[in-house]
């Protein structure tokens, strides 16, 4: 397989050749939309064809994988059920995530008034306090991997209490997630399913051990990838596509050096780990787009055509306009 017809797959999977009208069943297909910024879930829904009406309470914002994303709802379980197990923090933390849930059962969601309660009413060390209620996300993270909790909506820093716990355990779920993997991010390797799933060297056997009979696969430097030919019609490679910050198609694989070329990747990738809203020219990254103080932006690389910057800022505005009234 050429590295067109991969790319070709993959955009065809990850809806950027062909359109998916509704948010929570992108959010489905995709396994989670990556949500570091709540605005990207918006611009990767639209990039993608779908509208945001109610969007910041159909979808759940948590920590699956390895990073926050709005998730489907009833999909959750099945997400957090790779990642599910005990409670691993120790008694100390385990005593303030169940006092923080009490909490929240009386109405109190936010971190800055749990700082408060905790400061006046329990006998906690600072540096105790500072990583359970860390902005980063403390117990909140682990209580979320058990399905406990999860953000109030879409657009909040807010907490409260939800029933997600899973039923399953990471052997029963992997094999189904897998092939959900390979057929939206396909063609893939076990690699780049580990790290989407946030699966470290222990657990690599896990996917090793997996039944690949059933994908067709192929070898390219030692590498093996699979994909599920239903020969469908996978489309073309849009001349022009706007990419979202943390965009499926960038942070997804192992090797992201098919969609931005390696002398861009540090204008693109932050040293934060921040990655933003792209430009892509023929499936590769070219550029960079956004919206800052209410308008739209774009800048190229390298020169381009008239026309290609204008096609790319009347995109951007359209985001920009779909966007105003929802974020």
């Amino acid at each position: 397989m050429t590295a067109e017809q991969i790319l070709r797959r993959r955009m065809h999977g990850l809806y950027l050749s062909r359109g998916c009208g509704d948010i929570t069943e992108l959010s489905r297909e995709l396994l989670g939309l990556h949500c570091w910024f709540h605005r990207n879930v918006a611009f990767s829904a639209l990039i993608r064809g779908a509208n945001l009406m109610g969007w910041k309470n159909s979808l759940v914002k948590t920590w699956i994988h390895h990073a926050l994303h709005g998730v489907a709802p009833d999909d959750l379980p099945t997400l957090l059920a790779v990642h599910g197990g005990p409670w691993r923090w120790g008694e100390t933390y385990r005593e303030i995530a169940n006092i923080a849930m009490g909490l929240m059962e009386d109405g109190v969601c936010s971190r800055a008034e749990m700082r408060l309660i905790f400061a006046e009413d329990y006998n906690y060390d600072k540096q105790t306090i500072d990583r359970a209620l860390s902005p980063w996300g403390g117990v909140f993270c682990e209580l979320a991997r058990l399905g406990k909790v999860a953000f109030r909506d879409m657009a909040s820093r807010d907490f409260d209490l939800i029933d997600a716990e899973p039923t399953r355990s990471p052997g029963e779920v992997l094999p189904g997630l897998f092939r959900r993997f390979i057929a939206a991010y396909g063609p893939a390797t076990l690699a780049d399913a580990a790290w989407f799933f946030g699966l470290g060297r222990g657990r690599k056997q896990e996917l090793s051990a997996l039944e690949l009979d059933g994908y067709a696969r192929f070898e390219v430097n030692r590498s093996t990838y699979c994909y599920i030919d239903d020969s469908a019609d996978m489309g073309d490679i849009p001349a022009l596509t706007l990419l979202s910050g943390f965009d499926p198609l960038i942070v997804s694989y192992t090797d992201r050096s098919a969609v931005l070329p390696p002398e861009y990747k540090r204008a693109v990738i932050m040293k934060s780990g921040i990655c933003l809203p792209t430009i892509a020219l023929d499936g590769r990254v070219a550029g960079l787009w956004n919206i800052k103080k209410g308008e739209p932006t774009v800048e190229f690389f390298t020169a381009q055509p008239k026309k290609t910057r204008d096609a790319a800022l009347e995109r951007a505005d359209l985001i920009r306009w779909q966007t105003r009234q929802q974020l």
